[in-house]
């Protein structure tokens, strides 16, 4: 779907929330594939049952790409993604867990690089099935105004 949202658009404590996705042991195997991460916390099933957990553990990057995806349900013209700041994995994602989301914008600033864009921040809690947070982040997006930003606002 695509919906244009211009930064003047954006509202302070505006969120979404997702439908819950299950997380495998192919996702596990796949991710380790691609990002070269076989450590045995998330790969040996007999090595983690000695560890605090006692069961192999999600990596949390995967965790991290998984809830990203899953909030990205809108093409917005007018935007992009800038990056994320303050990535924290809080609590492990076990094979079997059922993750959701829910995405908050948390606070608006201008681009002092590009009066004709600002910064929209959002703040992203994934959670677990039963309801504990087990990531956090803040997703930065770099949006188009309707309106120069006047100048001496900018930094």
């Amino acid at each position: 779907m695509i919906k244009t949202s211009y930064f003047e658009d954006y509202e302070i404590g505006a969120s979404r929330e997702t439908f819950g996705r299950t997380i495998t042991e192919a996702d596990i195997v796949l991710h380790a594939g691609q990002t070269g991460d076989f450590f045995p916390h998330h790969m040996d099933a007999e090595w983690v049952k000695t560890q605090e957990f006692k069961e192999r553990i999600a990596h949390g990057t995967l965790i991290l790409s998984i809830g990203i995806g899953m909030t990205a349900n809108e093409i917005n013209p007018v935007a992009f993604s800038y990056g994320y700041d303050r990535i924290r994995f809080i609590r492990p994602v076990f094979i079997g867990d059922t993750i959701t989301v829910k995405a908050t914008i948390s606070e608006k600033r201008d681009y002092a690089k590009r009066p004709d864009h600002g910064y929209v921040i959002e703040q992203v809690e994934i959670f677990n099935q039963h309801q504990k947070i087990v990531l956090a982040c803040q997703h930065l997006y770099l949006v188009q105004r309707k309106e120069l930003a006047p100048a001496d606002t900018l930094g």
